[in-house]
C-alpha cells in the first residue's frame, strides 16, 4: 500500500469560536453521489473545548473549502451529563433515511483528568443533531469500568458492529503513561443495545505503546476487513490490521504505506484517521501534529492495490 498526500483541507480558525484553535477528529460523509462530502469536524474553542461543526468540499479540489458551518452542529450536555464539557470524534451511520452520529462525550474529573463516555445523536431535518439519550449508550461493566473513547460503528443486513477504545487503567506512579486504551468489539441488532464479550482487536503490543484508538473500517469486495488505527509510543502514528471475520484481526503497521512528512503541518504525527471510498480511490482524512492543533489532511490510494498485497 502506498498513500498519496493531497495536503491539509483545513487548519483551526480563530475568526470561529468552535474550531479556533483546533480542527481534530472527523468524519466524511458523501452527499447523494455528487463527488461532495460533507466534513464533520472536532473543533475545540479557546477554553479548549470540543464541539463539531461541519465543511463542505469537492474531493476531485479537496483544499478549496465551499462552505464552513459558523457555528457547531452539535454541542455540549447539560451541567452533570456525561458530554457536559465537550462532544467529539463522530461516526456517522445512514439508518432509516438519517444519519445516526455516535460520539464520544466529555466530563472532568478530580483524581484523573477527564472522563469519557459514548453517546448517540440523530440528526433532524435541518441539519442539527438531536440526543438519542441524554445517557452514554455503552455502561460500565466489570471489563470495561473506565472510560470509551472514539467508536467505529459499521452495519451489515441486520448485524451492527461497533469497534470501541476502552480505557484499561490509568498510569499509578511517574513512570507510568497517562493512560493505557485499546480497541474492542461489541455487536447489536439496533445499533444502540450492545453485546460486549470483552475482545481486544487491536491491543497493545510494543513496551513503548500505551495508546490504541480511533479505529474506522473498511470491508473489500473479496469480504476482507481492512482497520486503520492510531497508536502512540513516543508519537502518534497511524496503523494497520486486516481480518477475515471482522473480530480476530492481525495486526501490520508495517504496511500501513503512509508516515510522518519531512516538513510542515504533519512532520511530527498523524493520526485520527477515517478511511472511505469514492469512485477507485480509498481515501483518507486524518489530523497531523498536535493531533489537530495544526490541522486536517487527505491522502488517497488507488483500491486495486488495497488487494494486491492480499493476493
Amino acid at each position: 500500500m502506498k498513500w498519496q498526500k493531497l495536503g491539509r483541507i483545513i487548519a483551526p480558525l480563530p475568526e470561529l469560536e468552535w474550531i479556533s484553535t483546533f480542527a481534530g477528529p472527523s468524519y466524511a460523509a458523501q452527499i447523494g453521489d455528487s463527488s461532495q462530502f460533507y466534513i464533520y469536524i472536532t473543533g475545540r474553542d479557546a477554553k479548549n473545548r470540543s464541539q463539531i461543526g461541519r465543511i463542505r468540499i469537492d474531493i476531485r479540489q479537496p483544499q478549496q473549502v465551499l462552505e464552513i458551518s459558523p457555528k457547531p452542529l452539535f454541542s455540549f450536555g447539560e451541567l452533570g451529563s456525561f458530554d457536559e464539557n465537550g462532544v467529539s470524534y463522530p461516526w456517522m451511520v445512514q439508518h432509516e433515511g438519517r444519519l445516526w452520529m455516535y460520539y464520544v462525550g466529555w466530563m472532568p474529573t478530580v483524581l484523573t483528568p477527564f472522563n469519557l463516555q459514548l453517546g448517540l445523536a440523530i440528526e433532524q431535518a435541518d441539519g442539527h443533531f438531536e440526543r438519542y439519550s441524554r445517557a452514554p449508550i455503552l455502561s460500565r461493566t466489570n471489563e470495561d469500568h473506565l472510560s470509551f473513547g472514539s467508536a467505529c460503528v459499521r452495519k451489515e443486513g441486520d448485524l451492527w458492529r461497533m469497534y470501541y477504545t476502552c480505557f484499561l487503567r490509568w498510569g499509578q506512579k511517574p513512570s507510568d503513561h497517562k493512560h493505557y486504551y485499546v480497541i474492542k468489539y461489541a455487536e447489536s441488532d439496533d445499533g444502540i443495545h450492545w453485546q460486549r464479550n470483552n475482545h481486544i482487536c487491536i491491543n497493545i503490543e510494543a513496551e513503548s505503546e500505551y495508546s490504541i484508538c480511533k479505529p474506522t473500517l473498511y470491508k473489500d469486495t473479496l469480504g476482507i476487513y481492512h482497520l486503520w488505527h492510531t497508536y502512540r509510543g513516543e508519537q502518534y502514528r497511524i496503523g494497520y490490521a486486516y481480518s477475515k471475520d471482522g473480530i480476530h484481526f492481525t495486526r501490520r503497521d508495517d504496511l500501513v504505506g503512509i508516515e510522518v512528512s519531512e516538513r510542515g503541518w504533519d512532520d511530527t504525527a498523524m493520526c485520527y484517521a477515517q478511511v472511505f471510498p469514492f469512485e477507485e480511490h480509498l481515501y483518507m482524512i486524518y489530523n497531523g501534529n498536535e493531533y489537530g492543533r495544526e490541522g486536517l489532511g487527505l491522502a488517497r490510494m488507488p483500491i486495486a492495490d488495497l488487494k494486491k498485497w492480499i493476493k
